[in-house]
């Protein structure tokens, strides 16, 4: 037997996160039946499991590795018919992207239909590093370099940069920054209650993984062998 989430994720359709979310909200089913405990599970190969009504099954896990353009979302899909990460992947499996770069931050974007993968990276007790460059609208004073990486309150509670340095030591204003946290515009929130305006956000680096030669808007597939060896699985 198999919790449900797993399952769920290991069909490709989210991750466990948002798996849970989906049975939550009522739009799993267990042959035929609305399931909204989490705990639960079924057999793979004898319970029928649906999202929505559609039903899952389990397929070849896909990597991808996307230098994100700009203005582009990153999404399965959007109401507004703008384009997603998705579109610009061509592939016949139900991808998804692994975390979130916003509308016009550029960089390296992982897709794929793996949720422990998926789950594995975005975790935060795994403490992923994050690599950012930063391009900000006026230089960085040193009292606020350090500020960022002592810690400052943001939503309530402490964050802080692994690390800060300046890349441009003619304007001050171009700056690589290392962080483990996942939130949501975490680096331009960062700034921003410092006073700073992010003008262009580029993620370089994820893990082990990096956009080191990949054109904007390409994409590379990597093997499950791969991921493991980056990975040290």
């Amino acid at each position: 037997m198999i919790r449900l989430n797993k399952f769920i994720s290991e069909c490709g359709a989210a991750s466990r996160r948002k798996a849970d979310e989906l049975i939550e909200a009522g739009r799993v089913t267990v042959n035929g039946k609305t399931v909204t405990n989490l705990g639960i599970k079924i057999i793979e190969d004898k319970d029928t499991v649906s999202i929505d009504g559609e039903p899952l099954r389990i397929e070849r896990k896909v990597y991808y590795l996307l230098n994100k353009p700009r203005n582009v979302i990153t999404s399965t899909s959007d109401e507004k018919g703008r384009k997603t990460v998705v579109d610009l992947i061509n592939t016949n499996s139900k991808i998804f992207p692994v975390g979130r770069l916003d509308y016009n931050t550029t960089g390296l974007l992982l897709l794929t239909n793996d949720g422990e993968f998926t789950n594995f990276l975005l975790h935060p007790k795994n403490k992923i590093q994050r690599v950012y460059s930063v391009l900000l609208d006026k230089p960085l004073d040193i009292k606020d370099k350090q500020k960022l990486l002592r810690g400052i309150i943001l939503d309530k509670k402490k964050s802080k940069f692994q690390s800060v340095n300046v890349i441009d030591n003619k304007t001050f204003k171009r700056v690589k920054v290392i962080t483990v946290e996942g939130r949501n515009h975490f680096v331009k929130n960062m700034f921003g209650i410092l006073g700073y305006r992010v003008k262009k956000l580029e993620r370089i680096k994820f893990g082990p993984f990096n956009i080191e030669g990949l054109k904007r808007g390409s994409y590379i597939k990597l093997s499950k062998d791969e991921i493991h060896k980056l990975l040290k699985i």
